[in-house]
């Protein structure tokens, strides 16, 4: 199974940061993948019109068989112990980044690019789609830059999408 999305929702920003103090960030574990694909379903139901190109049942499965197994995944989960959000990395691709509705806005979508920027420092590569203004805003405005915009050809959602690339800066001596 294609990936069934992009990262997808505005994932915050540092400007209330306190709400993240008493969350942990962690390696997901097989048991994290019901909450994960929860997160999962219920940020893309939350951000897009369009149906799903996957009923729920394929999801969960491709976060429980794919995601979670194969691709360097990490959760993030609050004092309540409830999953707030999750973050994939697969190669040098920021595969998958998204937050429960309600959770943007509060520094966890930064922590987790800052976490993959730490995981990947020689550069990060990333797809969302044109009309995500707000994660296109929140990715630009953590030094990732456009690369190319697709009219949705590459995609299984067939939507316009746009992928982004971050370098580190050069080292100065």
């Amino acid at each position: 199974m294609h990936e069934p999305g992009h990262p997808v929702t505005d994932p915050g920003d540092d400007r209330h940061p306190a709400a993240t103090d008493r969350t942990e960030t962690r390696r997901a574990t097989d048991a994290d993948a019901a909450a994960i694909a929860d997160v999962w379903l219920a940020s893309v139901s939350a951000t897009y019109a369009w149906p799903s190109v996957h009923n729920d049942d394929d999801v969960r499965a491709w976060i429980r068989e794919v995601v979670v197994p194969n691709m360097e995944t990490w959760v993030a989960v609050d004092a309540d112990r409830q999953l707030t959000g999750f973050m994939a990395l697969d190669g040098d691709e920021l595969d998958q980044l998204y937050l429960r509705p309600g959770e943007t806005g509060r520094g966890l979508g930064s922590r987790f690019v800052q976490l993959a920027k730490a995981r990947r420092p020689d550069g990060l590569n990333l797809y969302t789609f044109q009309v995500n203004l707000g994660a296109r805003r929140f990715y630009e405005r953590h030094g990732f830059v456009i690369v190319d915009l697709n009219d949705g050809t590459r995609n299984e959602e067939r939507q316009p999408d746009v992928h982004y690339s971050w370098l580190p800066a050069p080292a100065r001596d």
